[in-house]
């Protein structure tokens, strides 16, 4: 889970495995219909494939996992079926109480894809939460090269990212901070 790519689509999906992304994530809001239309031909990429918010989708596409939001249903149908899961906190209280294989926490910065989200972490949040569960973090939200290695110190085991998704530096960056733990 070091660099895990957002995308909507498989030629980005495919930019960003090139570019090192070791997951990806199809994010598409609309019916399961769309999703699976959409995510036709990602499961022959060599990385997890998780969907976004849609266990049905995800259990059509063969997908290996599924992150679901707050609010999302289905978590009971992922875990019974034996999809990696995802769940997004953005908050301690939300990270104590989640039952995940992975949490994606954030926002840590500002970022369009988010602006209806809870305000930004920080690092300080991020590393609180860290800190404070066992499951694997992995921070989203306003997150490029120049600063996941930030995200990397604080305890996160990856990074995931929509507008970074296709750059090569940010798995070089990722791979580094690991190292350097």
């Amino acid at each position: 889970m070091k660099v895990h790519a957002i995308v909507a689509d498989l030629e980005t999906a495919k930019q960003a495995v090139a570019a090192g992304a070791t997951v990806v994530q199809l994010r598409v809001k609309g019916t399961t219909a769309e999703v699976v239309a959409r995510g036709r031909g990602f499961r022959s990429l060599a990385v997890t494939f998780v969907v976004n918010d849609d266990v049905g989708a995800a259990l059509e596409l063969g997908a290996d996992g599924v992150h679901l939001g707050q609010d999302d249903p289905g978590a009971e149908v992922a875990r019974s079926a034996g999809l990696l899961l995802g769940r997004s906190v953005s908050t301690l209280e939300q990270a104590l109480d989640a039952e995940a294989d992975y949490l994606g926490a954030g926002p840590v910065w500002a970022t369009p894809s988010k602006r209806d989200a809870d305000p930004p972490l920080g690092i300080d949040g991020l590393r609180e939460i860290c800190t404070a569960v066992d499951t694997p973090v992995v921070a989203i939200g306003g997150i490029d090269a120049a600063n996941a290695a930030a995200c990397i110190r604080a305890g996160a085991v990856g990074v995931a990212v929509v507008r970074a998704a296709t750059d090569p530096g940010l798995r070089r960056v990722v791979d580094a901070a690991l190292g350097d733990r």
